[in-house]
């Protein structure tokens, strides 16, 4: 059986990342999400091993002393991270992987997988990317100045030291789809259902 592939995806918040993906999980049956560790507190209708590992900070901070990790960081005031073991046993099993990493998250998994594929997800513009956060309602003002201006941040960083074989703007749902699936079938091998 042959090592599976990673195809790594990095966005800024709000570009829609989240739906993208799970539209591309859908359609390629051989590809699995791995699933992150978080601090920050689950979002309704989030579930923990489903869309993060939810761990208190001492138990972020226990992950990290014993080497648990392949790389972490601290994002908007809570600790985000890639577990080792899962990683490793999925690859074996020759399972492709699907990761969700911020820029400077992707630039520490890159010392340690440098065959990832990496896919940055963007927006046409800034303007649009307030409006798609104001829209969520799930932001205070304070937080939504932090992310806008972390944004800017990481498609700096994305741009100058990032290793992104793939840019995306997402400004048509299907469009993007389609292209991050074309993407992913050609990192793969792997033919999409239907396709």
């Amino acid at each position: 059986m042959s090592r599976g592939k990673l195809i790594v995806m990095s966005a800024v918040s709000g570009a829609g990342k989240p739906t993208l993906q799970g539209r591309v999980l859908k359609k390629f049956p051989n590809l699995q999400y791995s699933v992150s560790a978080t601090t920050r507190a689950p979002r309704p209708g989030e579930i923990d091993g489903v869309h993060y590992h939810f761990l208190t900070r001492d138990e972020f901070r226990k992950m990290i002393d014993e080497d648990g990790l392949v790389e972490w960081m601290e994002v908007h005031n809570n600790f985000y991270g890639t577990p080792k073991k899962f990683l490793e046993e999925k690859l074996e099993e020759g399972k492709d992987l699907l990761l969700d990493l911020d820029v400077f998250g992707k630039l520490n998994f890159d010392k340690i997988y440098p065959e990832g594929i990496g896919i940055f997800v963007t927006v046409p513009d800034m303007a649009t990317l307030e409006k798609r956060l104001r829209a969520r309602g799930t932001n205070t003002e304070e937080d939504l100045r932090l992310r806008l201006k972390n944004a800017e941040e990481e498609l700096s960083t994305a741009k100058s030291r990032g290793k992104y074989e793939h840019w995306l703007v997402n400004d048509d749902l299907d469009r993007a789809d389609a292209e991050l699936t074309r993407i992913i079938a050609e990192a793969t091998g792997r033919e999409p259902i239907g396709g």
